[in-house]
Parts: structure tokens; C-alpha cells; sequence
């Protein structure tokens, strides 16, 4: 069995935990999802928690990740304004790069990742080279840039379609609790 890590994604909305898999052997990494594919997103990282021990999934502990896509998608807008600004650190976005490619292959979205070839190739290599001062083609940086832009959109599909079975649960546990609230007794007027 894969072993599962918590994501935690900051995003406009506020932050959502995610449940990624390694892959095993030559398997993609994934992330968790329900039967028709619909992500798995989790507001407080002690639901996930409780999620993964309901379904005898192993998570490892303290090992829970950081992806910040409001930074992501600032440095595409930034990339937008000034085709020259490349400024943003490439740290994250190849860490965006793959979230958004095992987030595409897990979810059932009709917003797809470009098709990818040569020119992404390169692209995603020039993320390595950065720290040299490794210089992007214009085709890398328009390859690099769209995909990413396309991957905010995937994101975008795959959180408004999201199980959040934590969100049912405070739900549930609110209306519980309302309800085994004592009658209150109504002095006689």
C-alpha cells in the first residue's frame, strides 16, 4: 500500500489539506479521491487524519507539505504584466508544475493540462538550471507559464467539485448538538 502525506494547499479561500500518494514502482504519485474522482480536501489536517485511519491508509507522519498557489498564481499574473519577469521562485512553481500534473491525472475535470512535448521538456528542465542563471527560451517560458495558468484552472474545477468530508461532519456535528440541547422550559405567563 502507497504511503499517504498531507498537502496542505494556501489558496485564495483559505487553506485545504490534501491527501497525496506516492507512487509505487512506476506508478504516478497521486492524489486522494472518491469514487468519481472528485477530490478528497479537508479543512483541518486533524479530519484528514481521522479520514485516513477510517480507510487503513498509512500517513506518515510529520511530513505534511506546503503549496502556496496564491504565490503561484501572482507570479503568473507578474508574467502576464512583463513577459520578461521571470523573477518568481523556481522553487515552487516546478513544485506547482507536478502537483498540477498529479492533480490532473487523479481528477476527473474537463479542464486538461496542455498537451506536453519538447518544448515543456526543456521547460521544466530550465527549472534546474535556474540557480546557474540558465537563460529560458521564449517557447520555454510560454510552455512553462501556460501550463501553469492551465493547472490554476484545473485546481480551480477540481475544488469546486471537492468532497469535504470534514465540512459534512462539523455539519452533522452542529445540527447533533442542537438537537440534544435540552428543552428549555417556558415559565407560565
Amino acid at each position: 500500500m502507497p504511503d499517504h502525506y498531507v498537502l496542505r494547499i494556501a489558496a485564495r479561500r483559505g487553506d485545504l489539506h490534501l491527501i497525496w500518494r506516492l507512487g509505487e514502482g512506476n506508478d504516478h504519485d497521486t492524489l486522494a479521491v472518491d469514487d468519481g474522482r472528485r477530490l478528497l480536501a479537508f479543512h483541518e489536517a486533524e479530519a484528514l487524519q481521522g479520514h485516513c485511519e477510517r480507510k487503513g491508509w498509512d500517513l506518515v507522519a510529520d511530513a505534511e507539505s506546503v503549496l502556496d498557489l496564491e504565490e503561484v498564481r501572482e507570479s503568473i499574473e507578474e508574467a502576464a504584466r512583463d513577459d520578461r519577469a521571470r523573477t518568481a521562485p523556481t522553487g515552487l512553481l516546478l513544485d506547482a508544475w507536478n502537483f498540477f500534473e498529479d492533480l490532473a491525472r487523479s481528477v476527473d475535470a474537463t479542464t486538461a493540462l496542455p498537451a506536453q512535448g519538447a518544448v515543456h521538456d526543456a521547460a521544466y528542465d530550465r527549472f534546474f538550471d535556474a540557480a546557474d542563471g540558465g537563460v529560458w527560451s521564449d517557447e520555454e517560458a510560454a510552455a512553462a507559464w501556460g501550463l501553469l495558468r492551465a493547472g490554476l484552472d484545473v485546481w480551480e474545477e477540481a475544488v469546486r467539485d471537492a468532497v469535504v468530508p470534514d465540512a459534512a461532519l462539523l455539519t452533522r456535528t452542529a445540527l447533533l448538538t442542537r438537537t440534544a440541547e435540552p428543552a428549555r422550559s417556558v415559565p407560565p405567563s
